[in-house]
């Protein structure tokens, strides 16, 4: 079958195309016939020994169609449509842990299916999980143009917290203000924390979700409530070390936390898909959230696909649609 595979190369993380045996499931696995997959820029950053490790097969979410079942599995059949996390989105065949399944609503394509999983669990992971976000409180989202920074501000906003997000472009915070954005700050960086605090009349913000990296870390801190959250989800700085305002964390009684599956056991991922199935899941269902996808491109343009969602063009999910 044909796939793409993650390589470290150069200091940088290539992708190459490979012809490789279709995977057999294993027990407690689904066989998924790909139809639609998302890029993602955790597996693009080379960091934490990266460099040193083999070559994986690409893609970390797909929708589809069941192909074939592993033994132990029960609750799914051949051909129901389904989406999730999986290993080899980027191939004609991806393997699926069967409790990282979740059947499609009806109503969503292919496309529309595949951009959900990852974003939209991670946004659950820190809004919900670990943010405990209620209704009426404040949410500041640095690169809230990302991916997981459009889930997160649609996901807020159905929990009903007021939202505040930083871009560089103030053509992207625009358009993001269909979506319920509150306050835009346009910033590739720091410069957030006097807009934050007039927002919240001068109390600081509940919850901080972090894309963007160490280098706007101390204003994030700076910029939280007494006892704010922060969450760390991603580098687009590409900064992984940053200082730590000792005082604001004991004085203002602040919590911290990381989101990432890379090292989570795989019982502890089905217990975030099992609370997003709950929670979220339902409002997809009702198109009370629907992903924002920016563009589709073809299995054969892939690498055209990486240029495009590495650029500052982007404004939500790049989708790769399978041919059918």
């Amino acid at each position: 079958m044909r796939s793409y595979w993650l390589v470290p190369a150069g200091g940088a993380i290539a992708l190459e195309e490979r012809d490789v045996p279709r995977p057999e499931p294993q027990p407690g696995q689904l066989l998924i016939a790909v139809r639609a997959s998302c890029f993602n820029r955790g597996e693009l950053i080379l960091s934490h020994g990266a460099e040193r490790k083999p070559p994986k097969l690409a893609g970390g979410e797909c929708s589809g169609e069941i192909e074939s079942i592993g033994a132990g599995v029960e609750g799914f059949a051949p051909g129901e449509r389904v989406m999730g996390r999986c290993v080899g989105g980027f191939a004609e065949h991806a393997i699926m842990d069967a409790r990282e399944a979740m059947r499609i609503p009806p109503l969503l394509t292919w496309e529309q299916a595949a951009a959900i999983p990852l974003s939209f669990m991670v946004a659950h992971d820190m809004l919900v999980t670990h943010g405990q976000l209620a209704a009426g409180e404040w949410l500041l989202i640095t690169g809230v143009s990302s991916g997981v920074g459009i889930a997160t501000l649609q996901a807020a906003k159905v929990l009903g917290a007021n939202v505040i997000g930083t871009s560089g472009s103030a053509a992207k915070l625009a358009k993001l203000k269909a979506l319920g954005l509150d306050v835009g700050v346009v910033t590739r960086g720091t410069g957030f924390y006097e807009p934050a605090m007039q927002a919240t009349q001068r109390k600081g913000v509940n919850l901080v979700v972090n894309n963007v990296g160490g280098t706007v870390f101390a204003e994030c801190v700076r910029s939280l409530a007494f006892e704010g959250r922060l969450a760390t989800v991603g580098y687009l700085d590409r900064t992984f070390k940053a200082e730590i305002d000792l005082e604001a964390l004991h004085t203002k009684r602040l919590r911290l936390f990381g989101v990432s599956n890379k090292l989570r056991p795989a019982a502890s991922r089905a217990e975030t898909v099992r609370g997003f199935a709950h929670d979220f899941l339902p409002y997809f269902a009702a198109e009370r959230i629907a992903p924002v996808i920016d563009k589709v491109f073809s299995f054969d343009e892939i690498p055209a696909a990486r240029t495009y969602f590495e650029s500052d063009a982007l404004l939500g999910k790049v989708v790769v649609r399978m041919p059918a």
